[in-house]
């Protein structure tokens, strides 16, 4: 259950919308008949696959989102990250339900600790909007519910091991739950003293750009952590001016932005796409930080891009824009102390 603040949102957007980021949230589309319909794509040819990656995996897209989708393309990039497909029933040899291994890194209930300086608290199973390629989409969260006594418990794990110094809200999408949890969250970890920053990975801010609230943009002013906010944008046209406006309201409250991408085929596996969408995440004030190679989890190998190609596209990058612009292309290799970079010229 997303809980909700009773809390007015006073800062207001590009185009004058007063709904809340917690409406938009609830009026989200949650069936692949009203996405089918809102987008006008023929039910004949898209509904029966919809409904079979619908049964593994619910729809989820939210209106903001949705409003940047072309009506009556297919084969629109940012359709196909929501859009549930035959494809995603076919069991395909490698592709698991938890590529990264997490199970066994759980050290509470809620907290993974896969890292030596970095826990990462999943604050919620929730999502604004659920990407057919994620590599979460069979993690068992029901499993993994914090409740009061689980948070103090969390906490005190936290304070007894000196060697953390960030903590990463992450889940699900940490911005999908109230800020007076967040910010009762923020207050307590700011009170160990060896934890220096925290890291909160989302889509919320591009998917629904009204989540940058009064309430949010507080409790990330105040608190003596450095906040950092990495983002998923896979493609330039999710950033339009609402979005771009939001990310300039976190930079103001001192929130430094990165951007975390997956290469996706049908999506940004092209050069020309992926260096737009470096040069418009700078202009919206975001660097580039990772390019992700595919994870296989079940269900998603549609997806999935070769490393030859990963590194073709990443090497036309480096040919095309200043340094600074080209994120590293890495993998998430299981049991390792962080992310593996892959060599451009293996």
């Amino acid at each position: 259950m997303i809980q909700r603040t009773p809390t007015r949102i006073e800062a207001r957007l590009a185009d004058n919308d007063s709904r809340s980021w917690q409406q938009l949230l609830s009026e989200s589309i949650t069936s692949p008949e009203q996405l089918l319909e809102r987008l006008d794509l023929d039910p004949e040819q898209w509904l029966a696959g919809a409904r079979q990656g619908h049964r593994l995996f619910p729809v989820r897209v939210p209106e903001p989102y949705l409003s940047r989708i072309t009506r009556g393309n297919p084969h629109d990039p940012l359709l196909r990250q929501v859009l549930p497909l035959t494809a995603e029933n076919e069991p395909v040899e490698g592709y698991v339900s938890d590529p990264l291994q997490e199970s066994g890194a759980l050290k509470a209930t809620g907290l993974i600790r896969k890292y030596r300086s970095r826990a990462l608290l999943m604050v919620t199973g929730q999502c604004a909007i659920n990407c057919r390629y994620c590599f979460r989409r069979h993690f068992p969260y029901e499993e993994h519910r914090l409740s009061a006594a689980d948070r103090a418990h969390v906490i005190d794990t936290l304070a007894r091991d000196s060697e953390i110094n960030e903590v990463i809200f992450s889940g699900g999408d940490p911005l999908a739950v109230n800020d007076r949890l967040l910010a009762a969250w923020a207050e307590s970890i700011s009170t160990i003293p060896h934890i220096r920053r925290l890291r909160i990975h989302t889509r919320l801010p591009v998917v629904i750009p009204q989540r940058v609230c009064d309430s949010l943009l507080a409790w990330l002013s105040r608190t003596r952590l450095q906040a950092v906010m990495v983002l998923h944008v896979n493609h330039p046209a999710e950033l339009d001016l609402q979005t771009r406006q939001a990310l300039g309201q976190l930079r103001s409250a001192g929130v430094t932005l990165l951007n975390q991408s997956v290469i996706l085929k049908g999506v940004n596996d092209n050069a020309d796409v992926l260096c737009e969408l470096s040069e418009r995440l700078f202009d919206a004030g975001v660097l580039p930080y990772y390019l992700h190679a595919f994870d296989p989890v079940a269900g998603a190998h549609h997806f999935d891009v070769t490393d030859d190609r990963a590194r073709e596209l990443v090497r036309n990058l480096l040919a095309t824009l200043p340094g600074f612009l080209v994120p590293r292309l890495v993998r998430e290799v299981p049991g390792k102390t962080g992310k593996t970079p892959i060599d451009l010229f293996a």
